[in-house]
């Protein structure tokens, strides 16, 4: 995945308030490195285009990417 994917969660996130099903943007990927786990930092937007959450992921098991048009295998 990269910035400005959609995803969805594939699990509910209590502590942020979100759940299975919520589509959110990719607005940054953190590389895994000695110092950090990797993942990614995703923010989820109201119809209105308020943003109503963020949340960190560091395992992508817990996303699936959307897509709208059909790409090349």
């Amino acid at each position: 995945m990269k910035e400005n994917d959609l995803v969805a969660l594939l699990v509910d996130l209590p502590g942020e308030g979100l759940r299975r099903g919520d589509v959110g943007t990719v607005i940054e990927v953190f590389r895994k490195n000695a110092h950090h786990p990797g993942g990614y930092l995703l923010e989820f937007v109201e119809e209105t285009g308020a943003v109503y959450a963020h949340a960190n992921i560091t395992d992508e098991s817990q996303l699936v990417q959307l897509r709208f048009k059909r790409e090349a295998a």
